[in-house]
């Protein structure tokens, strides 16, 4: 089914257009990426196919009954409404028909003429089929998924929206979209505010989604799980691949070697006929020459491949430092709460280190304590003989807004060159009259790109990074992962990005809830361990820092003693009486369909009463179900 067709859309800023004849179609199941250097003009075209903005020319073309719903990325709430009743408020449309569904059904309980019995019976016979068709006897349930699903605790249900963050407000707004659901979902940039949890929750969702999708995100592991097609824009047009984001990258790099190859080889063929027609043009063989230009002039040009090139990057050979370049001694630190505590743990020369964990949980915090610039709360951390960190804070504070861009680089203590400076920043992509800017006029790629650079010109052999990807589009991200590669002392860093650490990361130290646990491998590495199992079981530190209970308890007895909200049930029963409930939900939705049970007001009464209960006990038997699965020894 086709959703929508975008043909030879153009946009102009100033001269040069940004969209220059746009052409693709969206179809039912189709989840695309659409990948393309910052500042292309992504966010435009979606805009444009939202209705949100013009274009200049072309058209947007989508059957009328085709919903499109656009993720916004700044939006705006009443200050009386909350959390729950503005994700409702997606469901409007269906909360309406159920609504109408229960004045007919009363309607029809109530009517004496069999020609309004009749006409009442067959409306709400399409009302139930409605209803039935877009799921809308599980809305409170529904809703209650996706709010939990993208971090929204259940006490922040009646909480008013405008005492939400800046970043809850964007998730709620989320929450709206994947409640409408939408023909054509279109998502700028949807893991932004969310964590690790709550991304892979979104991943699934969108993975399952049944309509159609277009992302723009600059989460490479994001787009592998979510897409099945890919839309390259650069130029001002689009190219299209199949397949997830690796899949495209992969098929990317065949393309150009074939266009690469062809461009060069006509080019050769040209160079010698241009040479032949110049060397004989007034000689004997002037005929051939002849022939030779015209036929020069008959060739149908091989453009130029459609490369996008990231910048080159780089950091220095990196001196040579002792075997041990950190070491952790039962390190604790916290503020009120423990962050982590008693984490033990040596980098050796050469290797390089993630560290992952939720937002809040302590990562900057350790780094900081490893580095020396925060007293740990016990315990120690040194650093070994001949290090020289050089530490990437992703709040990018080593640049002052108000200087140069090129003397911002310029390391403290350290005899470096203009011409090294602008060299240097030449190859983290800032050329030109960019070196002369204000670091405050720039980018935040750009400015992400400049604090590389200097870091890279401090000479580090320790390189410290704090969310070293943030603002960097995609081929910028391929760039630095190389140069990180090629980089011969160690790196230590935190990132969200897990392609970026599944790239680079030969060990991991995952942090949660004031816990650890070190991990040899990537980011696949743990997942696996968390898919088996074995990424539950507590290391050895963690079980001699666990709490330990109070004297005659042991941590199992201090759990039986939690209060209950619900009686003592086994698990198995609990999950056979759900299964018994939803079965009987099932077989009352299917009797409002039949024609003889919807001729009956009285019948269709109590069968709806009966829906109600039977949909009220199932929601309080998984709430036991939760409780059981906590609690029970």
């Amino acid at each position: 089914m086709l959703i929508v067709s975008v043909e030879n859309v153009t946009k102009h800023f100033g001269p040069e257009p940004v969209l220059d004849g746009v052409t693709f179609e969206v179809r039912r199941g189709h989840r695309i990426g659409l990948v393309g250097p910052n500042g292309t003009g992504k966010t435009t075209l979606m805009r444009i196919i939202s209705g949100d903005q013009e274009a200049d020319g072309g058209t947007i073309g989508s059957p009328t009954s085709a919903r499109i719903g656009y993720l916004e990325q700044h939006p705006t709430f009443s200050p009386e409404t909350t959390v729950f009743k503005e994700a409702e408020a997606a469901l409007a449309p269906l909360l309406h028909l159920a609504e109408e569904s229960n004045r007919v059904a009363e309607a029809l309980a109530a009517a004496t003429d069999d020609t309004q019995r009749e006409e009442l019976g067959e409306k709400f016979d399409y009302l139930q089929h409605q209803l039935h068709r877009f799921d809308g006897y599980n809305l409170k349930h529904r809703i209650e998924r996706v709010l939990t699903g993208l971090g929204f605790t259940a006490d922040q249900y009646e909480q008013p929206v405008v005492q939400l963050s800046g970043g809850q407000q964007n998730r709620l707004i989320l929450a709206q979209l994947l409640l409408a659901e939408p023909d054509l979902m279109l998502l700028d940039e949807p893991s932004n505010h969310l964590d690790l949890e709550a991304t892979q929750w979104l991943e699934g969702f969108l993975a399952d989604y049944d309509g159609a999708l277009i992302v723009v995100s600059h989460d490479r592991y994001f787009l592998d799980k979510v897409t099945n097609r890919t839309l390259e824009l650069f130029h001002g047009t689009v190219e299209a691949y199949q397949g997830n984001f690796s899949a495209y990258w992969r098929q990317k790099a065949e393309r150009l070697e074939v266009q690469r190859r062809t461009y060069e080889k006509q080019q050769t063929e040209i160079a010698k006929m241009e040479d032949f027609v110049r060397r004989h043009h007034h000689g004997l063989k002037h005929a051939q020459a002849e022939d030779r230009r015209k036929k020069l002039e008959r060739i149908e040009r091989v453009t130029l491949p459609r490369e996008i090139v990231g910048p080159p990057m780089g950091f220095p050979e990196a001196e040579r430092s002792g075997d041990i370049v950190l070491r952790a001694e039962r390190l604790t630190k916290g503020f009120g709460e423990p962050l982590f505590s008693n984490l033990t743990f040596d980098i050796q020369r050469g290797e390089r280190w993630g560290i992952l964990g939720p937002n809040g949980c302590g990562k900057t915090t350790l780094l900081r304590c490893l580095l020396g610039e925060l007293p740990p709360d016990s315990g120690t951390a040194s650093i070994g003989v001949g290090v020289k960190p050089g530490y990437f804070d992703q709040q990018l504070a080593c640049l002052d807004v108000d200087t140069d861009v090129v003397d911002a680089i310029r390391p403290e203590g350290k005899e470096f060159t203009e011409p090294q400076r602008r060299g240097m920043l030449a190859r983290f992509g800032l050329t030109g009259d960019q070196a002369f800017q204000k670091v405050g006029k720039l980018s935040g790629g750009e400015r992400n790109r400049a604090a590389l650079a200097r870091l890279a010109a401090s000479d580090a052999n320790l390189l410290v990074l704090d969310e070293p990807t943030n603002h960097l589009d995609l081929w910028a991200r391929d760039s630095l992962e190389h140069a990180l590669k090629k980089f011969d002392g160690t790196v230590l860093m935190i990132t969200h990005d897990r392609y970026f650490l599944n790239q680079l990361a030969d060990h991991l130290i995952v942090v949660e809830n004031g816990r650890f646990r070190v991990i040899e491998g990537n980011y696949e590495t743990y997942l696996s361990l968390v898919e088996s199992g074995l990424a539950g079981q507590s290391t050895e530190t963690e079980k001699k820092t666990a709490a330990k209970p109070k004297p005659g308890k042991d941590e199992s007895s201090t759990n039986r003693t939690k209060k209950r909200k619900f009686p003592y049930r086994k698990v198995p029963e609990i999950e056979t009486d759900i299964h018994d409930r939803e079965t009987r939900l099932q077989e009352l939705h299917d009797l409002l369909t039949q024609p003889d049970v919807l001729r009956d007001g009285d019948r269709v009464k109590s069968i709806r009463e009966e829906i109600d209960t039977t949909q009220t006990a199932i929601e309080q038997l998984y709430e036991h179900w939760e409780e059981a699965s906590e609690m029970n020894w």
